[in-house]
């Protein structure tokens, strides 16, 4: 397999940089993750503007999603970055353990997402039933579940670049499950 290397600053495209700039200001870093998007002149725009895009789901509920699918895809950059976005908005350590495990004994409604989303990954959209109607009776819509859906598939595309490009994790490592 070839060897990704993270491109720097001076090694992307004018637009890249002005977003590595912005990256900089707001993260005091550029995650190597993002910089390997920036291997396209598009991507990382397209990407950044697809994840920061308004969403039924709460910035909790979108941390509960990106847990249970990276778990699914088995990807250690996007566990380790969302352990610590998910510890941002208010989960403990055990309770983001659960989450990676597609399930929330801490909260109802949660836990119907949790389910929803690691079946949909596992089961690549050919979703469980009786998992579909727990969703619902938890109180979620339609509208959510579209949401949940874009953002299985938002999170499945950094997973996969990741187990691809095999790009240095950049965050504290997410303990193994």
């Amino acid at each position: 397999m070839s060897t990704f290397i993270v491109p720097t600053r001076e090694e992307v495209s004018e637009n890249n940089q002005a977003i590595f700039d912005n990256l900089k200001k707001a993260l005091g870093f550029v995650p190597n993750l993002y910089a390997t998007y920036a291997n396209s002149d598009t991507a990382l725009e397209n990407y950044l503007n697809f994840a920061n895009a308004k969403s039924s789901l709460s910035a909790k509920e979108k941390e509960v999603v990106n847990l249970a699918v990276s778990q699914v895809n088995n990807c250690i950059y996007c566990l380790s970055a969302h352990t610590v976005i998910g510890k941002m908005n208010g989960f403990n350590d055990e309770q983001i353990l659960e989450l990676r495990a597609g399930k929330a004994s801490f909260d109802s409604k949660l836990d119907a997402l949790a389910q929803l989303a690691k079946n949909i990954t596992e089961n690549r959209g050919r979703t469980d039933e009786n998992i579909l109607e727990n969703y619902f009776a938890e109180g979620y819509t339609k509208a959510n579940l579209i949401d949940t859906i874009s953002l299985v598939g938002d999170k499945t595309i950094s997973n996969y670049i990741h187990s691809t490009t095999q790009v240095p994790v950049d965050f504290p490592e997410a303990v193994s499950l």
